[in-house]
């Protein structure tokens, strides 16, 4: 999801390779009406706006579409990256544009766990807004679904999936604080620093950078966002809030919330449960993905299970 300056609600499908958006124009909390913004994409995933277009990162390119405040569909796109490592285990890209003006795309590896042929898989790359100066700027990250800037650090933080078969309870997801030219240990270590049974390298472990924060096991770490409004209570100003996408590969269901990360100079608390219900014993009925702070100072938290966005306020009365 992404905000534009207009305020507007944009939501990438993948599986319809379209961009909608979702204005709400009366201010009732609720999408006046879903307009198709871009259509026939190739499993659209990120979005951003900066600098007069809105970026769309595809699963093998990146586009972008001339905007003006208020437009509600796009033109003809242009490509700006043509050839992102497409596909593969994990296919999202995502992407976010930094305090010093570069384009930053996450790019999954092609597997649970493997030697990449292609170095730029399992990291994080960085562009100028056209397209030129492409380079690797992170490794080591197995799937970094969520990537956003600290709104007044300017880091980069990142979720990271852990990989699957090595029980319930190992290894953990976790939330990186990104640095340049920085390992994270994938696929030769997992968590904090612990070697892979099957790529561990237990020398080289010791070099790589440890995580701001470990999540349970197999929970899907996926969108992250520093919540930036007003209306929730002041404890909530700057702390990080996460989609759980929810587990498959554990025997006792995990997930499936979307929790709250108390920031306290700068550096994250104890995760807490915000917002939960959409797991009913071991059935889910809703997957939370991205999440995202409106206009309004409301969070938003989108659901491709359900196929709905959730619209979460704070009132004191």
């Amino acid at each position: 999801m992404a905000v534009s300056p207009s305020g507007d609600l944009f939501v990438s499908i993948p599986s319809r390779g379209q961009v909608v958006a979702l204005p709400d124009r009366d201010g009732d909390g609720k999408a006046d009406r879903v307009v198709v913004y871009a259509d026939g994409l190739n499993r659209p995933h990120g979005l951003a706006f900066f600098r007069g277009f809105l970026y769309v990162a595809e699963t093998g390119a990146v586009v972008r579409f001339p905007y003006r405040p208020g437009d509600l569909t796009g033109g003809k796109p242009e490509v700006v990256v043509p050839d992102l490592p497409p596909g593969g285990g994990h296919w999202t890209r995502t992407i976010a544009f930094g305090p010093d003006g570069k384009m930053y795309v996450s790019v999954g590896s092609s597997c649970n766990v493997c030697e990449e042929r292609d170095p730029r898989r399992a990291g994080i790359l960085q562009f100028n807004p056209d397209g030129t100066g492409g380079r690797i700027f992170a490794r080591g990250i197995r799937n970094a679904v969520g990537i956003t800037f600290h709104p007044r650090t300017g880091e980069l933080w990142a979720t990271n999936n852990g990989r699957d078969w090595l029980g319930d309870d190992f290894p953990p997801d976790t939330i990186l604080v990104v640095k340049d030219g920085v390992h994270y240990g994938w696929p030769h270590c997992n968590g904090s620093r612990v070697p892979d049974p099957d790529f561990g390298r237990p020398v080289f472990c010791k070099t790589t950078a440890l995580p701001a924060v470990e999540i349970q096991a197999h929970s899907a770490t996926l969108g992250l966002a520093f919540y930036t409004g007003n209306m929730f209570p002041a404890e909530h100003h700057g702390d990080l809030f996460v989609g759980l996408h929810g587990s498959w590969n554990r025997s006792v269901p995990t997930g499936y919330k979307v929790i709250r990360i108390p920031m306290q100079g700068g550096r994250p608390g104890a995760p807490q449960d915000f917002a939960t219900g959409w797991l009913q014993g071991d059935r889910a009925w809703g997957r939370p993905v991205d999440v995202i702070t409106g206009k309004d100072g409301a969070l938003y938290v989108s659901d491709d299970r359900a196929g709905l966005i959730y619209r979460i306020s704070h009132s004191n009365r």
